[in-house]
């Protein structure tokens, strides 16, 4: 059964910090795993690459085999259905055009010290996207990682996937047509990301990569960023719902159901001004998980992990989200803006009744990669900017290095480092000539 929790308890502060520290992950220590997978691609390349794919996912390949051809990507495209594909093509539009309006703007200006100062963004030269094979095959996430990097401008986007028994997943390779994919691999697991960072024979490096994976996966990011930047680590999906009595039970039902049935370790809570109503909502979620496909992962999720909270007001309720930090959050309030303003932490915000989280993982124009397990209080869902990179650009003039240079060498000399303070001197001494 998922938690019930009252803000009037005596022992609700107790009960809710536990539950803010449940573990909801039972990861395997994998790492020193993919740390000898990662010094095998490192040291052999595509051998390595081949071999590990072989004894993974049973498929055979050599150099040449590891790229999909573009016919290859072509054929397995052209099996999925007209209906899918216009709906890939309307959620990849509106994603695009919400991701072009992130793009940042250079700028530069003249200071009161007649010094030229000012930035410039650029994005990364290539990009590496990991995509799940497998059952765990999400188009949507392709369109999410691949997109933002495309409209940042990057010339050069990889992905690799999976592709277990051989087997091609057509809506993910037409969804990689949509968003403008270079390069596909058919390969996996923490190879495909040391191949991807430090390049093999065949697959060139890139700079930055994301996208979801396993443990070896996530275990591998961890090892890599350094040598190549990466998005984040993600943990299980989660949701928290902030109601009032003024809903349909099953519709609040479906939607935290909707992240349930991601994962096992998935988390969906509410918090409710109307104790009956959390209650009527739990009904609603047992009613759906008599029928829903992926009952058996919902309904661990939710007997794990799902809890209700009763609270006296919306004010309380910004609170307790604020402390849960959730990577989606729906406000299904009267005044859902209001209450929205009140938050600081949270990955997405879904605003008012007719606005499931559903739809952002989808068509609404976010990007639905976002940030889990609390990390939403300092960090944010993929966007543009995490395929930018920001230039400073500083201009001093003569009467401009007369203005300031004499602070930099008196900060030099205090920080014991002379010859900074030198390369100052040097000039302001040509300067008095």
């Amino acid at each position: 059964m998922p938690r019930f929790l009252n803000h009037s308890q005596p022992d609700f502060e107790a009960e809710f910090s536990a539950l803010l520290s449940a573990k909801r992950e039972d990861s395997p220590d994998v790492d020193h795993v993919v740390a000898d997978i990662i010094a095998d691609v490192r040291a052999r390349g595509d051998a390595a690459v081949i071999e590990l794919t072989q004894r993974f996912d049973k498929v055979a390949l050599n150099a040449d085999s590891l790229r999909l051809t573009s016919d290859e990507v072509a054929r397995a495209a052209a099996q999925v259905p007209d209906h899918v594909r216009d709906a890939l093509e309307l959620a990849a539009s509106r994603i695009r055009a919400y991701h072009t309006r992130q793009m940042p703007e250079d700028a530069q200006w003249t200071d009161e010290a007649g010094a030229r100062l000012g930035w410039r963004w650029t994005p990364v030269d290539a990009a590496g996207l990991y995509v799940p094979g497998g059952l765990a095959t999400y188009p949507s996430s392709v369109l999410m990682n691949a997109i933002p990097a495309k409209v940042a401008g990057v010339k050069r986007l990889a992905m690799v996937v999976p592709t277990p028994g051989g087997e091609l997943n057509p809506a993910v390779l037409a969804a990689a047509q949509i968003a403008g994919v270079d390069e596909i691999y058919r390969i996996g697991g923490a190879q495909a990301i040391a191949a991807l960072a430090y390049g093999t024979d065949t697959i060139a490096p890139v700079d930055k990569i994301t996208g979801p994976g396993n443990a070896f996966v996530a275990a591998a990011k961890r090892r890599v960023f350094g040598k190549v930047g990466i998005d984040m680590i993600a943990g299980p999906s989660e949701i928290l719902v902030i109601a009032d009595a003024d809903n349909d039970p099953d519709w609040i039902a479906l939607d935290m159901l909707s992240q349930a049935e991601h994962d096992e370790s998935a988390q969906a809570l509410l918090i409710t001004t109307d104790a009956e109503f959390g209650h009527a909502v739990v009904k609603a979620i047992e009613a759906r998980l008599e029928t829903l496909d992926r009952r058996a992962i919902a309904a661990a999720s939710w007997r794990d992990f799902g809890a209700v909270v009763t609270v006296p007001d919306l004010e309380t309720a910004a609170v307790l989200s604020d402390r849960i930090a959730p990577e989606h959050l729906e406000l299904c309030v009267a005044d859902p803006v209001a209450l929205s303003q009140r938050i600081t932490h949270a990955g997405a915000i879904f605003l008012g009744h007719w606005t499931p989280e559903a739809i952002g993982d989808y068509v609404g124009g976010p990007n639905h990669v976002l940030p889990t397990a609390r990390s939403a209080r300092f960090s944010s869902g993929l966007n543009v900017l995490d395929f930018l990179k920001r230039t400073t650009l500083a201009s001093m003039t003569p009467a401009a290095l007369r203005a300031i240079g004499p602070s930099a060498e008196t900060l030099a000399i205090s920080e014991s480092l002379e010859a900074h303070g030198l390369s100052v001197r040097a000039r302001l001494d040509k300067l008095n000539e």
